[in-house]
């Protein structure tokens, strides 16, 4: 059975993303996978250097970002706590020549009429731009794996049925397993969610550097990003070394 990555983020998330698109597609050959999703944090400016580099290199350039979703009105500009505890994380691909138009917009507008801290969309730009799109539920920031973590698991499902009126059978639960005691009940969840209402599931890495060794790179990166050093027991930190390609 062969595997895809559809969730990576390349150079192009910009301090938090450690992967150079030629390696990407280097190591995806190498493993023999047939194709490979770009998905940076709300932006799209990665994808023309994705596509050219993908089709040169024999591995299928899937175009996707992980966007911002806010549950709210995205002109609105809440201070930063509310904003923080509202806007999640959505993995969002294209699956035609529908779906990559449809993805820039949702990009576009999300920072130019929705940026505050983030570059937010919300439920109204998603349903006016989901067709050829194919939408993941998304990583432990995203809006359905916070629902269940936090105990919740009838509004997951309600949030579940929302995706699914929005995108239909475009609509997949994501599986992430990076050695974390959470994501692993989290799956659970997720699997036992998706029997009972049909939904079909595919696993992804939330890929942020190339290679396992890359990790410690990566942790610089982030001080970076956050403005703190290595020596800071409170610093952002990824929790395995497990977030590679």
């Amino acid at each position: 059975m062969s595997f895809v990555h559809l969730h990576a983020h390349s150079e192009y998330s910009m301090l938090d993303g450690a992967s150079r698109i030629p390696d990407m597609f280097e190591s995806a050959a190498a493993a023999g996978m047939p194709a490979c999703a770009i998905t940076d944090h709300g932006v799209m400016y990665g994808a023309l250097e994705f596509y050219k580099t993908g089709s040169g290199a024999g591995v299928k350039p899937i175009l996707g970002m992980e966007g911002y979703l806010f549950g709210g009105d995205r002109r609105t500009k809440p201070n930063q706590r509310e904003n923080g505890d509202k806007t999640f994380h959505l993995t969002l691909l294209a699956s035609d020549n529908t779906g990559f138009p449809n993805l820039t917009k949702i990009s576009s507008k999300a920072w130019l009429e929705g940026f505050h801290y983030f570059p937010r969309s919300d439920w109204d730009l998603l349903t006016e731009h989901s067709e050829g799109l194919i939408c993941l539920s998304g990583c432990l920031s995203a809006e359905i794996p916070k629902l269940i973590v936090a105990g919740d698991r009838a509004g997951a499902r309600r949030k579940v049925a929302q995706y699914r009126e929005v995108f239909g059978d475009r609509f997949y639960l994501e599986l992430q397993d990076h050695g974390l005691a959470v994501q692993r009940a989290l799956n659970d969840d997720l699997v036992a969610i998706g029997k009972e209402m049909g939904i079909r599931w595919v696993a992804t890495n939330d890929s942020h550097y190339t290679h396992k060794e890359d990790a410690s790179a990566h942790e610089v990166l982030l001080c970076i990003n956050t403005g703190s050093e290595l020596n800071d027991p409170n610093r952002f930190k990824f929790d395995s070394d497990e977030f590679y390609l």
